[in-house]
């Protein structure tokens, strides 16, 4: 683990994850709560981009986007829950520093891209609710698509920087990580090099991929709210909030833990709530995010009709000509 440099710095070569490893009589019984979340993370998000692809009436901008936020939770629940489901089941807690670090690039890259995909959503529903008549024209098939490509691209690019300037970062000591994940800050408390640039570029990348994306949602549900409120009819403001209702629902515990976990002071006594508010956007909402969008809708509920009924009929047919 430790590989002596000149004089008495050492270098180090791996770093320790204790996730919740202070409690091991309960190793068993997570490993077995967050291996089945992430059966049923992955089993929920490819069913919704399963239903999205299959059925010609959710070939639309806003389950085009949902697709994509389903694909990017799956995402989300890889990079973090196979390396954590390791750490609970052996002794071994260890990861290496590139994989540190190229865990916690992947991770950054995909929170950046979730928070301008919700933003593009909230978008997507001001323009439905608000501009109801210019609806096809704004939000067409071109669009839809260099809105995720930009998204994607951004999401990667801004966290290349981050990354580049922690590789520069020596460290040599303390290496254990009160996390369950690589998160940039355990990383940086753990460098004996200066972390001021990297500091500075984070609180700069963080206003241009959190801040300005939760601007513009706030902006969008401002004036979607507004217009529900304009309607006459109380069936009709029904109809309109329930269409943008799952999304705000996402919006609201994806930001809410974000600011709970990076707003609270980092002392011992907030390190393990700290821990569990992670959970939230990291494990839990991937997990409750197609719950979310498929409970209370009926084109959900007709796509999965639809599918499964396809699904009986290549079974029949299968076991007919079987014979």
């Amino acid at each position: 683990m430790w590989n002596t440099e000149e004089g008495n710095q050492t270098t180090i070569k791996e770093f320790i994850l204790l996730g919740f490893g202070n409690r091991p009589e309960l190793q068993p019984f997570l490993f077995s709560l967050f291996l089945m979340i992430y059966i049923l993370t992955l089993t929920g998000n490819f069913l919704i981009i399963l239903l999205v692809v299959a059925d010609q009436h959710l070939h639309t901008p806003m389950y085009f986007f949902l697709a994509n936020l389903s694909c990017l939770e799956s995402c989300y629940s890889s990079i973090i829950l196979p390396k954590m489901l390791i750490n609970l089941i052996t002794e071994e807690k260890t990861i290496s520093v590139n994989g540190c670090i190229a865990q916690f690039y992947l991770f950054g890259s995909c929170a950046v891209v979730e928070t301008y995909l919700l933003a593009i959503m909230s978008y997507d529903r001001y323009v439905a609710i608000c501009r109801p008549l210019l609806y096809a024209s704004i939000m067409n098939r071109r669009l839809c698509f260099q809105l995720i490509v930009a998204t994607w691209i951004n999401g990667m690019l801004i966290n290349c920087i981050v990354i580049y300037l922690l590789a520069q970062l020596h460290f040599c000591g303390p290496n254990v990580i009160d996390h369950y994940f690589c998160d940039l800050n355990p990383m940086e408390k753990l460098s004996c090099s200066d972390t001021s640039s990297i500091e500075l570029f984070t609180v700069l990348s963080a206003f241009f991929s959190t801040v300005t994306p939760f601007l513009l949602t706030l902006t969008s549900y401002v004036y979607i709210i507004t217009t529900i409120l304009k309607i006459p009819s109380a069936i009709g403001r029904k109809k309109a909030f329930l269409t943008c209702s799952s999304h705000l629902i996402v919006v609201c515990t994806f930001y809410g833990s974000i600011i709970v976990v990076y707003m609270l002071p980092d002392t011992p006594t907030l390190r393990d709530l700290n821990k569990v508010f992670s959970l939230f956007y990291t494990i839990l909402n991937p997990l409750i995010n197609p719950l979310i969008y498929s409970l209370r809708n009926k084109e959900v509920h007709k796509a999965l009709k639809f599918v499964f009924g396809r699904l009986s009929v290549y079974a029949r047919l299968y076991s007919i000509f079987s014979l």
